[in-house]
């Protein structure tokens, strides 16, 4: 069976195969599973967790140090939320915006400034969370979910009416459009930060000194513009999903 027609009928399956350099696989039973997304994973989490207790475990009045850092990425996300979702639910879903935010930013920044292929492995190499597609595809699908069950706890079955909104004949487009945001979430935050490690793996095998730094400074912005432009998204789905339709 040829590569489009395993796509066509098992597409997640086929997405979890896409891949690019080596990965380090690990062996449970009859399955094979990234170990370098696991490792990487659990190091950014480390991350995140170590920085919100160290940062928190000492509050006082006025922030000082880590502590004003960790306030401010929190309004922060606190703002986005308000923004995409609106004042009167947006506070329910600070903490998954802001755990989806932090988790890609940190996975990006990880991949633009740590050099994980220098680290050797028995087998395979090291790379940033998001530079994997079936990491991006779960952070969609969890996206997905959360739209989903944000429409059917506020309005119930009501919620599908959307899809024959304002017409019967959009009804095609309209569950089309759901079933292309989860794609559209995972290929672009995947194609983008997989190109700019091969870029700036490529330049530090060709040219090793200089000229590949301000390529990994651009590699910083833009990373964390992907960051913010999925966890915008994600915002607006579900804001998207709450809005009342007349």
């Amino acid at each position: 069976m040829t590569t489009f027609q395993n796509f066509l009928f098992n597409p997640v399956l086929t997405l979890g195969e896409v891949a690019v350099g080596q990965h380090y696989y690990w062996n449970i039973g009859p399955y094979q599973i990234h170990g370098q997304v696991l490792l990487t994973s659990w190091l950014v989490l480390l991350i995140i967790v170590g920085l919100g207790i160290t940062g928190n475990s000492d509050l006082k009045p006025i922030p000082q140090g880590l502590q004003n850092f960790t306030e401010y990425v929190t309004e922060f996300i606190r703002d986005l939320a308000k923004t995409q979702i609106g004042e009167e639910e947006y506070l329910n879903w600070v903490p998954f915006l802001g755990t989806i935010f932090l988790f890609v930013f940190v996975s990006n920044w990880s991949g633009a400034l740590i050099p994980w292929r220098v680290i050797e492995l028995p087998n395979g190499e090291l790379a940033a969370p998001t530079n994997d597609i079936n990491t991006t595809v779960a952070l969609a699908l969890l996206t997905s979910i959360a739209y989903f069950s944000a429409g059917l706890r506020k309005k119930g079955f009501s919620y599908f009416k959307r899809y024959i909104t304002p017409s019967v004949i959009l009804f095609p487009i309209n569950v089309l459009e759901d079933f292309t945001k989860p794609l559209s979430l995972s290929f672009r935050l995947f194609g983008n930060i997989l190109a700019d490690e091969l870029v700036v793996g490529v330049l530090i095998a060709l040219v090793p000194l200089i000229v590949p730094i301000p390529l990994m400074l651009l590699g910083l912005f833009t990373s964390a513009i992907q960051a913010l432009v999925f966890s915008t998204l994600a915002g607006a789905y579900i804001g998207e999903s709450l809005e009342d339709h007349h």
